[in-house]
């Protein structure tokens, strides 16, 4: 009995990630505090979650209205950082603002679009958006599909010279982000080691693996195996 109780709370925390709403007004605040720039808002062209679910290409494109402040914000960036709901609005909720957090002060040289945060987005809306603002590099933070052990699991897809359109393996992905798995310095000091590789090798995906030792080690000992994969966006987010 109380495994099928487990089973049934589990399967509602899930179901509760997949349809619940990203709080973008509770996100925003606190990150133009941190990166002293007012993110900017997209939506997909997905209209609501019903839609999202059913039509995933229609996530991964900026809704055209959206598009005009991401043309008025154009310039020459080297990183753009998307939070996207994703499959998991619980995981956005809870850890997209102290990932970020930690991540700010690692970015001393770099030069930052500001911040877009996407409703009903899937990773590949990031392409889009980089392009739009002219920025080299994108980041997509992005709430992963819930399974029974895990519903706020914390994906990050990052994609050097995106382009609409773009093949998933072209792609990194620095995944099981959350309480129980890989932490925020952790996650941080990762994504730092692919973008300074990215930058220096004018590349990612399947070319740009994970090979600093004590990286590799310590996301394997988190996570419970490699969480820097390169993985299709449409199984994971």
């Amino acid at each position: 009995m109380q495994a099928l109780l487990d089973f049934q709370m589990a399967h509602s925390r899930a179901r509760d990630a997949v349809h619940g709403r990203v709080d973008f007004d509770a996100i925003a605040a606190p990150l133009a505090g941190a990166f002293a720039q007012t993110p900017l808002r997209v939506r997909s062209r997905a209209d609501d979650r019903a839609i999202y679910l059913r039509r995933p290409d229609l996530g991964r494109r900026v809704h055209a209205d959206d598009l005009p402040p991401l043309q008025g914000a154009h310039a020459d960036y080297d990183l753009v950082f998307v939070v996207a709901d994703g499959l998991s609005a619980a995981a956005v909720n809870a850890h997209a603002v102290p990932l970020l957090r930690t991540l700010a002060p690692r970015l001393a040289g770099w030069t930052l679009a500001p911040i877009v945060l996407a409703s009903q987005a899937r990773v590949a809306l990031g392409d889009e958006v980089a392009v739009t603002l002219g920025a080299r590099l994108v980041a997509v933070l992005i709430g992963e599909r819930p399974g029974l052990s895990v519903a706020d699991s914390l994906g990050i897809y990052l994609t050097y010279a995106p382009r609409i359109g773009c093949a998933d393996s072209a792609r990194n992905c620095i995944s099981n982000i959350h309480a129980d798995g890989l932490g925020y310095a952790r996650a941080a000091d990762t994504l730092m080691w692919l973008l300074d590789e990215a930058r220096r090798r004018r590349l990612t995906g399947v070319d740009l693996k994970l090979d600093a030792p004590s990286l590799a080690s310590d996301t394997d000992a988190a996570t419970g195996g490699d969480s820097t994969n390169i993985i299709g966006s449409s199984e994971h987010e």
